[in-house]
């Protein structure tokens, strides 16, 4: 999308006008869903509603232009979505139509469309086909604006101007760290489309996967393509894992995704984040080696060849590249690219001096430069991740920001287009809740009122230079997302807040986009798409501590949920809450021994989440799952792992420090509980931390393999020394932990506890070597009894 496209989509906003609508009757019945907000996202730019409605029902016949094959591709979109999420079954005829597509060339706008609904039909109106499939989608919502099936819906009348706010609305999919089936791109591509997403970011390269067929270089396929993966202490897998798309596969994705409006923008990933490339063609590496395709997330040290037969063979790429993917944008990577390869090579370092260069990060834009310079031969556009940066910006590049947002604020104003897509807020793999059941991803949670407040033009952008944001993206990184449920998972239902910040410059409002969210989840699930429950599941927070609980036999729990609106309901009695539940209204005293049932209804009497319970027996209140456990002092949580890098379920999970093998049962009674019983999960210890490896902390093992640790009273969460005068934690329990090689993945740790009055903070931890597995705390469970 160039700077043009968007401002001129910003001009048909202003230029927008008001027009009224003629009053007419309107049956009650059918507008009984519909008096409220319209069930519209993301909010168009201009509405001006009527009086009355007009009735759409099955067989309702839709006119085209002759001979206008794109209105014909938004009439069929048109279909196919209003039969997937209503269940009408429209139709093609130019014999009374209800519904017409026409062609207004005076609008002004490259995606701007114009929707009226009179007395006597509904009519889309646009330049250009993206404008014609944004006004298709509008009325697909208007076609469904509540969960009913198959009924006649009444239309309100309205008229409707709408431009985006941007021009780049944006989500990355990352089938590099694990392959995504082609069917799952189209489904995701279907429902970017539903929101008016339009640029669809394919990660298509990386150290543990080349994804890309290039028939110039046929090996990147048949080694980068595939891997195994890491050992968790046992015999090394040899179960290849990865796949690759064809170029037919990818041209067949990109004429998909382009007739529903949606640019595919391929990433090949260098100078960094080259191991697969590497394995593949090994002289077209640095130092001769040959790795295996890297099953290590993280940073790795492997780089490309900057040479000139480097050079050439990036370029020989690009050609087959920009062959399949028409759009202006090809994205180069650069992020990560540690430059210890090329400092260690005399071959590169003779390089940086003929060329006059400052160092090695000059030698990354130098070679950004080059290929862009390539690119704009051919008549496209370099970007690259905000690392691109250093060393100087060639004039050619456009910078995508993730490390925050400065990267953005110094590129637009040194003049380079920008699109915002900073960590931790856009990274669509970050989980969403601190529930149970959240599937595997980084722990930083990015809720999804965290989306909808981010704003995607950042301060610090001189107003002259704010044309140069292009918009923003959110990103699905897939070292911990194996499945296409997964990914589904990751990006809707925050997807929606996405789509509304990018397109619509209205006021935010974050209760009225959840009630305009609601409808839309029922489509995506109608659709076949997961759509994540949690902004809607009901969390339990006990008033003051377990121990508490326990020893009063008292307790007084809260229900709440993360987004307003609704009714949270409750059962005591085991059953399943419905819409005839108690409504919760303060917090719940329940006895001990009870189990509390609940989930939020919407006003029609609808289920906005799966129920999630909470027991509160004793032996419930002196147990802790992995989801409940801590951090130990002076570490952090910053990973949900499932058991293996390839486990398809979403469950066992475990949440870990990379940089120290402890985690921490909080403020354990250790007045009540008088012995434990510890589950753990030996995990691959397969992460490149490259220049943080040396925060790993080392603990000295006087066992073979290290031992478990059970400290009491350790002061968990703590980032800095313990409190001044506090005891020193007393080792409570040591197990030596058994030979990788011989013992099973899961274990279980039994032993007593010393009598310590209050509660405590109990820390688990590992001291095994770190050339060997990663443990982890799987489930802890404190016994009243020795």
């Amino acid at each position: 999308m160039t700077n043009e496209t968007r401002s001129t989509g910003q001009r048909a906003m202003r230029r927008i006008a008001h027009c009224a609508i003629a009053a007419v009757a309107v049956a009650p019945s059918l507008l009984a869903a519909q008096q409220q907000a319209l069930p519209l996202l993301p909010m168009p730019a201009s509405i001006v509603r009527g009086t009355g409605s007009f009735t759409v029902a099955t067989g309702a016949a839709i006119a085209i232009p002759p001979s206008d094959a794109e209105a014909a591709g938004a009439a069929q979109l048109l279909i196919a979505h209003v039969a997937s999420t209503r269940g009408l079954a429209l139709r093609v005829s130019g014999d009374a139509a209800s519904i017409r597509f026409e062609r207004d060339a005076a609008m002004v706008g490259a995606e701007a469309y114009r929707l009226t609904v009179d007395a006597r039909g509904i009519r889309i109106a646009a330049a250009t086909r993206a404008g014609l499939i944004y006004g298709a989608m509008t009325l697909a919502q208007l076609l469904s604006p509540d969960g009913a099936r198959g009924g006649a819906v009444a239309v309100p009348l309205l008229d409707i101007h709408d431009a985006p706010r941007f021009a780049w609305r944006g989500l990355m999919v990352d089938p590099a760290r694990h392959f995504q089936p082609l069917p799952s791109l189209y489904r995701i591509v279907d429902q970017m489309a539903a929101v008016k997403l339009n640029t669809l970011h394919l990660h298509l390269t990386d150290d543990q996967g080349w994804r890309f067929e290039v028939k110039r270089y046929p090996k990147l396929t048949e080694i980068g393509a595939w891997r195994t993966g890491p050992t968790t202490g046992g015999p090394a897998p040899t179960t290849r894992v990865g796949g690759f798309y064809t170029q037919e596969e990818l041209r067949g994705l990109v004429r998909y995704a382009a007739a529903r409006g949606i640019t595919i923008v391929p990433e090949i990933d260098l100078p960094g984040h080259a191991q697969a490339l590497v394995a593949a063609y090994p002289e077209m590496g640095v130092l001769g080696d040959r790795p295996v395709v890297s099953h290590d997330w993280g940073v790795n040290p492997y780089l490309f060849d900057p040479g000139p037969k480097g050079i050439a063979f990036v370029k020989n790429v690009l050609d087959e590249l920009i062959d399949v993917f028409p759009g202006s944008f090809v994205h180069l990577g650069g992020d990560e690219a540690v430059k210890d390869q090329w400092q260690r090579s005399p071959r590169v370092q003779a390089q940086i001096k003929a060329l006059g260069l400052k160092d090695e990060n000059a030698l990354q834009s130098w070679m950004i430069d080059t290929f862009g310079t390539y690119l704009a031969s051919k008549g496209r556009r370099l970007i690259g991740w905000d690392e691109i940066l250093e060393g100087g910006l060639p004039p050619s590049a456009s910078v995508m920001s993730w490390r925050g947002e400065k990267g953005a604020v110094d590129a637009a104003n040194q003049g380079h287009d920008v699109v915002l897509t900073p960590a931790p807020t856009l990274y669509f793999d970050s989980l969403q809740s601190d529930q149970a059941d959240e599937p595997p991803g980084r722990l930083s949670i990015q809720t999804l009122a965290d989306v909808y407040a981010y704003e995607p033009m950042p301060a610090g952008i001189d107003a002259a230079k704010a044309k140069h944001v292009l918009g923003a993206q959110g990103n699905a990184w897939s070292e911990y997302l194996v499945t296409p449920y997964q990914v589904q998972h990751a990006i809707f239902p925050r997807a929606a807040a996405l789509a509304e910040t990018t397109w619509s410059a209205a006021p935010r409002d974050f209760a009225g986009f959840v009630t305009r969210l609601r409808p839309q989840v029922a489509r995506w699930r109608a659709s076949g798409i997961e759509v994540a429950d949690s902004a809607f599941a009901v969390t339990y927070r006990l008033n003051g501590t377990r121990g508490d609980a326990l020893r009063s036999g008292k307790l007084s729990v809260a229900l709440t949920t993360q987004v307003p609106g609704g009714t949270i309901r409750y059962t005591l009695d085991g059953t399943a809450p419905s819409v005839r539940s108690p409504a919760y209204a303060a917090p719940l005293t329940p006895p001990l021994g009870t189990t509390i049932r609940a989930t939020a209804f919407g006003d029609d009497g609808s289920a906005l989440a799966s129920a999630r319970a909470f027991a509160t027996d004793r032996a419930a209140l002196l147990h802790r799952s992995a989801s409940d456990l801590v951090a130990c002092p002076r570490g952090a949580l910053g990973l949900r792992v499932p058991l293996t890098s390839e486990a398809q379920g979403n469950a066992p999970v475990f949440n870990i420090n990379l940089f120290d093998t402890c985690s921490a049962y909080p403020a354990a009674p250790l007045d009540v509980a008088k012995g434990f019983t510890v589950q753990v999960a030996r995990l691959a210890r397969h992460y490149g931390l490259a220049h943080e490896a040396s925060a790993v902390r080392e603990h000295y093992n006087v066992t073979a393999h290290g031992e478990l640790l059970v400290l009491a009273g350790c002061q968990a969460g703590r980032k800095g020394p313990p409190d001044k005068g506090a005891p020193a934690p007393v080792v409570a329990a040591s197990f030596p932990l058994p030979d990788p090689a011989k013992a099973p993945t899961l274990l279980t740790f039994t032993g007593t506890l010393p009598p310590m009055a209050g509660d405590r903070d109990l820390c688990f931890q590992f001291t095994s070597p770190l050339a060997e597995p990663y443990y982890a705390v799987a489930d802890v469970q404190l016994t009243e009894a020795r």
